[in-house]
């Protein structure tokens, strides 16, 4: 899908969503980060963000969208930000805060993404 992706430093090619959330447990620093492809190879869903904060680690889809080549993360929701590329998805939320949802308390928190962790 995105071919510089793999090139990156916060890039985790071989990495399944058991090791991403050990890793980042084990590295216990609020806004450690990495990119994984996304366990069911879905066309639609190529990659995941995994986030660690406060004791937690999120999982959020990165999703493609075919019809205008772009990038949004989660689920599809009114007003939701469009990128070109995952880079761009990284470098946003290196500067501006991400919304991090917890699906079973439904309570938010945000960080922004700072260090990038490798398996």
């Amino acid at each position: 899908m995105d071919a510089d992706v793999y090139r990156k430093p916060w890039y985790a090619e071989a990495c399944d969503r058991k090791t991403a959330d050990d890793v980042l447990l084990r590295c216990s620093q609020d806004g450690g980060f990495m990119v994984r492809k996304s366990s069911g190879q879905d066309a639609q869903q190529p990659y995941t963000l995994v986030v660690f904060y406060k004791g937690r680690v999120y999982n959020i889809p990165i999703r493609y969208i075919p019809t205008t080549k772009q990038y949004a993360l989660g689920r599809e929701k009114r007003g939701e930000e469009y990128f070109s590329n995952v880079s761009h998805i990284i470098e946003n939320h290196q500067r501006i805060p991400l919304v991090l949802i917890d699906s079973q308390s439904n309570t938010k928190d945000a960080t922004k993404l700072c260090l990038p962790v490798k398996p």
